[in-house]
């Protein structure tokens, strides 16, 4: 479980693909703080263990399936890409966010991002269908980011983003068109499932 805070942000070393799964790479300060081989970690959003680690270099090793390469915004990983990284919630810990499980729904596509006055406006467009898990003062996590709905329009949702969440995260280096990781809450996801639960069972 994390929170969508995150802690900073790593560099792409490499992506590549090995006998049984596919082997990341990253480049890390902060999280390596207390690392230990099995831990969970956060890359853009997504749950990984780490299975190796590499303190004089830096580095922490994770496998990744195929699944989860498909599912994500993995797929276009380049060395020297900066991804987000965040620690999973330890007991006591504080609760900045909101809860994020780090299991993507699946990627969202970047329609807008630019200035408006003071701040930046990201607009995002989801797979059809997934608008219904979105609405205003919701939260959603984009790459891991515990984010707030400011606009829902049918499947494409808008945040605003205040200068400081660019400058630790990897938003400072998105563009239009690219993919990023989504998360949709999950209470809404769970009262979904519980609705549509009691329509079958009253049916």
């Amino acid at each position: 479980m994390f929170t969508g805070i995150v802690e900073e942000t790593g560099r792409v070393v490499e992506f590549t693909a090995a006998a049984d799964a596919w082997r990341l790479v990253v480049e890390a300060s902060v999280i390596l703080g207390g690392l230990a081989i099995g831990d969970s970690i956060a890359i853009n959003g997504c749950c990984l263990t780490a299975v190796e680690s590499d303190a004089a270099a830096s580095r922490i090793s994770f496998d990744v399936l195929e699944e989860t390469r498909r599912l994500t915004n993995f797929a276009a990983f380049l060395p020297g890409d900066l991804v987000n990284l965040e620690r999973s919630l330890a007991m006591g810990g504080k609760l900045g966010g909101h809860f994020v499980t780090g299991h993507i729904d699946g990627p969202g596509r970047i329609e807008t991002f630019e200035m408006r006055g003071a701040d930046h406006y990201l607009k995002v467009s989801v797979a059809p269908g997934c608008g219904r898990y979105l609405i205003p003062k919701g939260s959603i996590a984009i790459d891991g980011i515990s984010l707030t709905v400011a606009e829902v329009d049918g499947d494409a949702f808008a945040v605003w983003l205040i200068p400081h969440t660019l400058t630790v995260t990897n938003l400072r280096a998105r563009s239009v068109g690219q993919a990023v990781n989504l998360e949709f809450d999950l209470l809404g996801k769970y009262v979904e499932k519980l609705l549509g639960s009691r329509r079958v069972s009253t049916a």
